[in-house]
């Protein structure tokens, strides 16, 4: 396990920028995965999730690294805003996904759900990080989307920084509500 982390953490400066693979319009694949909420077992659906409202599916490159930690903590910070605005976080990792109870405890503060992005769904997302010479890791790139409840993409963001990404979805969230009334 900590040579999968250290391995992540070299090739993360190597990676080449991002893009997220599904535009504004696509339609995001549904999936149902493992996950937890608050460290208990649970299982996240997309489509029952969507029936909710928006949703503001995050991907992430692997619990228990400096940036997914800050970031899991700061959607946590901000869900009382995203659930004013009618959504719901879910955070998604192909990297030790065998942490996720703990990780969803402590990192996300047991607000929101975190699940095992399984190869299917890593590559119907195309968020598998990549090398400067275009070949795959086994890692997932930090990559936020906010998806409509009739399950269109409605925004998109890629960058390894995780800066940017709670309040980029946030306006995205707010906006697809603002068009909504």
């Amino acid at each position: 396990m900590r040579k999968r982390l250290l391995l992540a953490a070299l090739l993360l400066p190597l990676s080449m920028p991002l893009e997220a693979a599904l535009a504004p319009g696509a339609r995001a694949p549904d999936f149902t995965a493992n996950g937890a909420v608050a460290g208990k077992p649970v299982s996240v659906h997309l489509a029952a999730a969507l029936k909710k409202g928006p949703v503001v599916l995050y991907f992430f490159p692997a619990a228990y690294t400096g940036g997914c930690n800050a970031e899991a903590h700061a959607f946590a910070e901000a869900l009382p805003d995203f659930t004013k605005a009618g959504a719901t976080v879910i955070g998604m990792t192909a990297g030790n996904v065998d942490q996720l109870q703990k990780f969803s405890a402590e990192h996300c503060a047991g607000k929101f759900a975190v699940a095992a992005a399984s190869p299917q769904v890593v590559r119907s997302y195309d968020v598998l990080l990549k090398k400067p010479d275009g070949s795959a890791t086994a890692i997932t790139s930090r990559t936020s989307y906010v998806i409509a409840p009739n399950g269109r993409v409605v925004f998109a963001h890629s960058d390894m920084s995780p800066a940017g990404h709670v309040r980029l979805t946030l306006e995205a969230v707010r906006g697809y509500a603002q068009k909504r009334r």
